[in-house]
């Protein structure tokens, strides 16, 4: 199979795992409902506005640049690998571009989307394609899910950010291209 085809169904499949379970989340659970899996790992229904840890800046300004910056970025990414394709760069560079790609682009449907087709799931299950959305274009929350508290203390709680699939896509792609530095950022 070649690299381009790979890098082709990479995105695609990360795309819909991360968009079927943040639709499924959505549409199943009810804001702040949580499932423990193992002590260690649980499934917690969260929004944010889009940023690391629900961090926000500048209310609707400062939302609507950052989905526009996601969106100027995934244009980066994509002639970032139309060119590792180019050149012949390692399947792991490719692979871990692919994946950076497939996260930006997951969490960028949630934020110009989910307001438009959700309405709130605040103290009820959302239903999608709702008739009185929860929000504006461009100004949808971002659903989180996966949250690993690996050690809880009286006043720490070790690891207690909750993620999605599309920021673990990120944070894999992330690891592989420095994993693989030297392939992904040769010198000329």
């Amino acid at each position: 199979m070649s690299k381009k085809n790979i890098a082709i169904i990479t995105v695609i499949l990360a795309i819909l795992i991360d968009q079927i379970s943040k639709i499924y989340i959505k549409t199943h659970f009810v804001l702040g409902e949580e499932v423990v899996v193992f002590d260690w790992f649980r499934i917690h229904f969260t929004e944010n506005n889009g940023m690391a840890w629900g961090f926000e800046f500048g209310g609707k300004a400062g939302k609507l640049f950052l989905t526009l910056f996601r969106i100027f970025a995934v244009g980066g990414f994509c002639y970032w690998l139309w060119q590792a394709i180019k050149k012949k760069a390692s399947i792991f560079v490719i692979i871990g571009i692919s994946l950076i790609l497939a996260g930006a682009v997951g969490n960028i449907l949630d934020s110009v989307f989910y307001g438009v087709i959700f309405d709130s799931s605040y103290g009820k299950i959302a239903t999608l394609f709702s008739d009185n959305p929860y929000g504006k274009l461009f100004y949808g929350k971002v659903v989180d899910m996966l949250y690993f508290p690996i050690y809880k203390g009286d006043n720490f709680t070790f690891f207690n950010a909750i993620f999605n699939g599309a920021d673990t896509w990120i944070s894999i792609g992330a690891g592989l291209l420095i994993l693989f530095n030297k392939q992904a950022f040769p010198k000329e």
